[in-house]
């Protein structure tokens, strides 16, 4: 690391914490030559994810989209934007975990509906609608009747 005053190459880490997100590290590092301190900020470098539409056309992947996905789904719903911003959170990690770099937006989809599947079922059917283009009322019975098998099953 180059200190930033007199250009010197070498420099000691004097402190080092987690930033308050936890995503990066905050480094206060003094530099061997001169003996000024300054400040560096280390964190993961994500590789860049590719979307792949229905129709094959490629987009980079696109936190927001995600979360105007879920925010309208759980509009008038029990759940908080702090829930909310973890689905999303949870489905990027799954995502970046999985290390490929082109992702079909039908895996995206499948993830976040499993996420407010957990918290919120109205949510779920909402984003379900949308996501599974559902043409009218026997979609949502089908479903619904999916959901109530789950649950009975689950009790």
């Amino acid at each position: 690391m180059k200190c930033p005053f007199c250009g010197f190459a070498e420099s000691k880490v004097v402190d080092s914490r987690p930033n308050d997100d936890s995503s990066s590290i905050r480094r206060r590092r003094e530099c061997l030559s001169c003996a000024k301190r300054s400040t560096t900020y280390e964190t993961v470098e994500r590789t860049p994810l590719l979307v792949v539409k229905k129709d094959g056309s490629r987009e980079s992947f696109d936190r927001a989209k995600v979360m105007n996905s879920v925010l309208r789904a759980c509009v008038k719903r029990n759940v908080s934007l702090q829930e909310q911003e973890q689905m999303v959170e949870a489905v990027e990690q799954q995502l970046q975990n999985d290390l490929s770099r082109e992702v079909p937006s039908r895996v995206i989809g499948d993830l976040i509906m499993g996420q407010l599947k957990q918290r919120d079922q109205v949510a779920y059917v909402r984003f379900a609608s949308v996501y599974r283009q559902f043409t009218d009322v026997s979609d949502f019975m089908d479903e619904l009747r999916t959901l109530l098998i789950d649950k009975q099953e689950n009790e």
